[in-house]
């Protein structure tokens, strides 16, 4: 839990793989997600890599699983998926798990290439079939025109009423009369009509259907509507062209027969034929499901194998090797903590490869920041998650998710204050929470369910904050809930003589809280409950709410700069401390500090009994920089408060300068001939990575004896070098300039803390107004039961996608805006780098 107050230590070291035992040792780091491997060959070209070959080796394999999968879910066979994911397969059974895949991917291939053309050849003949049905009655046999030489020839029933040619002259020269039947797609059928007439110049007849039932297009596999034609034609040169044409059109012909006879043995035979092959796909298709069966058992774990190997070459691609080849040096990053367990894995894979010689981890000193690890559990990912959207923290800062798990969804339920708002986003979140081992949950598509599901503990703390805000308002579905029963008391009015029976006619009546027994006591806890009743209740929840968002939004910034007191400690910058948080500190309490005192002070000094000569801490405080004393029309808060506040305002203009030029010039005392005391002291140095502020921790004890010493004084003179005042001045005068000016519009910007519960009130207000009550109100009549349930529909509907979804988006984006602005600035500064170890869990371990 400690590293998650703040990043853990890292270190970087070096691994000496034996050449021998490299995968089984990167395999081991792999499942154990230890350590996150740096680039040792920046300048070699993916290509020239040591182990492009086995990765191009795993790609096939990848590809052929590709279709493999793809196979198995054509025919809608489930895949087993094991609870304990395989482990990556050693380099000896690889040659094994490459020649059955090859081998079932050319069975596969074989299998639906036999497939497929039997199905091509069952499509042909259902067409064939279909165009001799369809034409059966395009053409008749007429035996009054059949020529002295036996020539035979079928004629069209109009074809005696056609004024374009003369037949008994085409006769006389000895022309045929021929025919070309087939399919065409619906889509090209008026073209192909005026193609043919165009072409042929009138001397073709053509006649069409469409058919009753669509066919599966050859070419996409769609089902598509066709078009039976049969084009008659005089000549054998206009029989190529329409030919031609057909053959352009992709028309599917098939040959016409002569007779009735023929044309009926000729669809015999088809449907026998049809009827066969009807039979051996069916076969094709068992045989073919057995196959895919029988592999689906193993897909998963060769996936998942293969995806580990083609992982471990690419890491070791990130190797280097020494001068002999026989060993791989790589450098990592790892966590302090788990150098132990590191070293463990590489023994582990040693053993397991039975090398000779083991591996080993020898940790070296750097100068370069190291990555940042936050370790988190299911509870608390989602609010790091939160915190890392804005950046990730520097190495060792200070981490502000933990104090995030509180603050965020308060601030949301302060915006949200809502009782039953909250009951249903709690019971929700609480729905989520307990299908979070559902394996259809962790793997869901849909990008809203997902983030739902992800965010399900931030959801579930948000409407619980929400129920307990809403109980603080006393706000139910707009409503209140009278739990304890109200502390004002309508009958001592009455009992004192100052209302009479008269005033009742009055619309308007005021409770004085002056009279005896008005006010029986304080509310046990919340907003009693008669204010839902007063006409000047929105002025007094304005009021209440207002006042509170600041106080609010002072505590919590003012806990940020807190929050910077203890990266200066960690990282030795004691002066920042005196020079930078002090004055910040001052600042903020002397103007918003005091502002939220007035405010407190003035509840604890007025009450009733002399509220209407309280003051009005507005004037006050624009006073206090106007420096105008009391001028009678308002009255000091406590004496000797005018010369208080000149004292504050004083201390506000003091502070800007120390602010402005306090670090600067200390720092430039400090590199030029001042004692540079804070170098080093206990094992700590400065480092340099863009800034020169930027510190890590280096051990003594990891640097080498000899180029100890030599390496801090080399330090030292590059720091001295880099240093430049000009550029720190801007830094700091940026800084300065952004805080002051920060501070007061980041005080007015928590005032959204007021704006939105006041919308989502007034919102919930007009929705229970303007649907549910009129709804209630129609009950007496039998119209109104009847529009009940549409009523109660209409009003849930709204109250969950207005209220519960888009309020609380809108909620839930001003409590972020409030974190990375308000909060986070004042000490945290998110350009860090996020640890990202190689491990298998990383990868998507799944076949979707």
């Amino acid at each position: 839990m400690g590293s998650l107050f703040r990043s853990e230590p890292m270190c970087l070291a070096q691994l000496f793989l034996q050449s021998g035992s490299a995968y089984d040792c990167v395999s081991e780091l792999g499942e154990m997600g230890l350590a996150e491997f740096r680039d040792l060959n920046p300048h070699v070209s993916a290509f020239q890599r040591k182990f492009v070959g086995e990765v191009k080796k795993c790609e096939e394999l990848e590809r052929i699983l590709a279709y493999l999968v793809q196979e198995i879910k054509k025919v809608d066979i489930p895949v087993p998926e094991a609870s304990m994911l395989p482990a990556a397969p050693l380099p000896k059974h690889v040659l094994e798990i490459q020649e059955q895949l090859q081998k079932l991917e050319s069975e596969l291939k074989e299998v639906n290439k036999n497939k497929e053309k039997l199905q091509k050849n069952l499509l042909e003949l259902t067409e064939y079939t279909h165009m001799l049905r369809v034409t059966k009655n395009f053409v008749q046999r007429s035996s009054d025109y059949e020529t002295s030489s036996h020539t035979s020839y079928e004629e069209f029933p109009t074809l005696e009423k056609e004024s374009l040619m003369d037949y008994t002259c085409m006769q006389r020269l000895g022309a045929k009369l021929g025919f070309i039947s087939g399919l065409v797609h619906f889509a090209k059928l008026e073209s192909f009509e005026k193609m043919l007439w165009r072409a042929c110049k009138g001397y073709t007849i053509l006649t069409y259907r469409e058919l009753d039932e669509h066919l599966k297009d050859p070419d996409t596999g769609e089902p598509t509507k066709w078009f039976v034609f049969l084009v008659s034609y005089w000549g054998d040169q206009i029989g190529q062209k329409v030919k031609k044409i057909c053959e352009c059109y992709h028309c599917h012909m098939y040959p016409y027969p002569n007779s009735s006879e023929e044309r009926q043995e000729i669809i015999t035979g088809l449907n026998t034929r049809i009827q066969d092959l009807h039979a051996v796909i069916n076969q094709t298709e068992d045989y073919l499901r057995q196959v895919l069966f029988k592999a689906s058992e193993s897909v998963y774990t060769w996936v998942i194998q293969v995806k580990k190997m083609k992982a471990i070459y690419h890491v070791l691609n990130l190797c280097s090797f020494d001068v002999t080849n026989k060993c791989l040096i790589a450098e990592v990053w790892c966590p302090v903590a788990d150098l132990q367990n590191l070293k463990r894995a590489l023994e582990e894979g040693s053993r397991k490869s039975g090398a000779s010689i083991p591996s080993f981890i020898n940790r070296i000193p750097s100068n370069e920041t190291p990555p940042t690890l936050i370790r988190t559990n299911k509870f608390t990912a989602g609010f790091q998650n939160i915190v890392d959207a804005y950046g990730v923290g520097n190495y060792r800062e200070v981490n502000p998710a933990p104090y995030t798990i509180i603050t965020f969804p308060f601030l949301f339920a302060v915006m949200f204050g809502d009782f039953g708002h909250g009951l249903l986003m709690s019971l929700f979140a609480l729905y989520l929470v307990l299908c979070e081992n559902d394996p259809k949950w962790k793997r869901a598509q849909d990008e809203i369910m997902k983030t739902f599901f992800e965010g399900r503990y931030i959801i579930l703390l948000m409407g619980l904050f929400s129920v307990y805000t809403g109980l603080i308002y006393n706000d139910c579905f707009s409503k209140s809930l009278n739990i304890f029963g109200s502390s004002w008391n309508i009958s001592a009015m009455f009992e004192e003589k100052v209302w009479t029976k008269q005033d009742l006619s009055n619309q308007y009546l005021t409770l004085d809280p002056n009279v005896t027994g008005v006010v029986t006591g304080v509310y046990p806890f919340g907003i009693d409950p008669i204010w839902n009743l007063a006409s000047n209740r929105l002025t007094f929840l304005n009021s209440f709410k207002m006042k509170m968002s600041i106080i609010l939004g002072v505590i919590h910034m003012t806990f940020g700069v807190v929050l910077s007191v203890f990266n200066y400690l960690h990282f030795n910058k004691k002066f920042s401390i005196f020079l930078v948080f002090l004055p910040e500190l001052i600042f903020m309490m002397c103007i918003f500090g005091y502002l939220v005192f007035m405010v407190i002070f003035k509840w604890l000094t007025w009450s009733a009994v002399n509220s209407r000569t309280a003051p009005s801490i507005l004037l006050h405080f624009i006073n206090m920089f106007m420096f105008t004393g009391d001028d009678g029309s308002n009255p000091p808060l406590y004496p000797g408060q005018y010369g208080f506040q000149i004292f504050l305002v004083v201390i506000v203009f003091l502070c800007v300068p120390v602010l402005l030029f306090g670090k600067p010039l200390y720092l430039y005392w400090q590199h030029h001939g001042g004692q540079t005391f804070g170098n080093y002291r206990k094992g700590y140095t400065l480092v340099r990575r863009g800034s020169e502020e930027e510190l890590s921790l280096i051990r003594p004890h990891d640097l080498e004896e000899g180029d100890n010493h030599t390496g801090h004084e080399a330090q030292r003179e590059r720091e001295k070098e880099e240093f430049d005042m000009t550029e720190v001045f801007m830094h700091q005068a940026i800084h300065t300039i952004e805080y002051c000016l920060g501070c007061v519009s980041n005080t007015a910007s928590y005032l959204r803390l007021w704006a939105l519960s006041l919308a989502h009130a007034q919102l919930s207000e007009v929705l229970w107004t303007m649907v549910l009550s009129k709804g209630l109100h129609m009950l007496p009549s039998s119209i109104g039961v009847c529009l009940l349930v549409p009523t109660l529909a209409a009003f849930s509907v709204l109250t969950i996608f207005i209220l519960l979804v888009m309020e609380g988006l809108s909620a839930f984006l001003h409590a972020l805006r409030l974190h990375w602005v308000e909060f986070q600035n004042k000490f945290y500064s998110g350009t860090g780098y996020r640890f990202n170890p190689f491990s298998f869990n990383n990868m998507a371990l799944h076949l979707d």
